[in-house]
């Protein structure tokens, strides 16, 4: 005769927690609250739990970042700068000596003398202006020497007057400068050299 077949048993259902009864709620509550902490210690706080996404990113491993290609930037224009001043250059040992023989004329002096600071560095400028524009080559400006000593500011723009011409808005005026001969000034007056106007 032949056997059943043997089935297998079947795992036991696991158990179902129950709930709490209302009384049973209520007296774990009052229980609850009539409790107090061993240590008197400040509750640490919970940390704020980090969004979904985040924990999704963190779990997932890192790969190396994409390099993106380099971003285009357009193309500025360069502002136009106006040229520089030429530099100055010192008048050649001819010239000076043939203008201190008088072979070579002056072609307009300028006398400082007795003026302020703002008023000669304006005063010099236009003159400088005029000769530039009407095409002179050697002009003279006499600054004075001053008196020595320390009795007044005297000697101010026989200073001055030579740090004028080095700036750039005269350097665009003058080739170059140079202490006068003592027959017209000496060290009270310079030689000066026009730029040539371009045309």
């Amino acid at each position: 005769m032949k056997r059943p077949p043997v089935i297998p048993e079947l795992p036991a259902a696991p158990r179902r927690r129950r709930s709490l009864s209302e009384e049973e709620r209520a007296l774990w509550e009052s229980v609850a609250k009539q409790t107090k902490p061993l240590r008197k210690k400040a509750r640490a706080a919970k940390p704020q739990a980090a969004p979904p996404d985040a924990a999704t990113v963190a779990a997932k491993p890192t790969s190396p970042l994409k390099q993106l290609p380099p971003a285009k930037i357009p193309r500025v224009a360069r502002p136009v700068l106006p040229p520089a001043a030429p530099p100055l250059a010192p008048l050649g040992r001819r010239e000076r000596s043939q203008l201190s023989r008088g072979r070579k004329e002056i072609d307009a002096r300028l006398d400082l003398h007795g003026m302020t600071q703002t008023r000669a560095h304006r005063v010099l400028f236009g003159f400088l202006q005029r000769a530039h524009s009407e095409g002179l080559t050697f002009v003279l400006v006499i600054t004075g020497k001053g008196k020595l000593g320390a009795e007044s500011e005297r000697g101010v723009l026989r200073r001055q007057v030579p740090q004028w011409l080095s700036l750039p808005e005269f350097r665009s005026l003058v080739v170059g400068f140079e202490e006068a001969h003592i027959g017209h000034g000496g060290e009270g007056a310079l030689y000066v050299r026009v730029r040539r106007s371009r045309t």
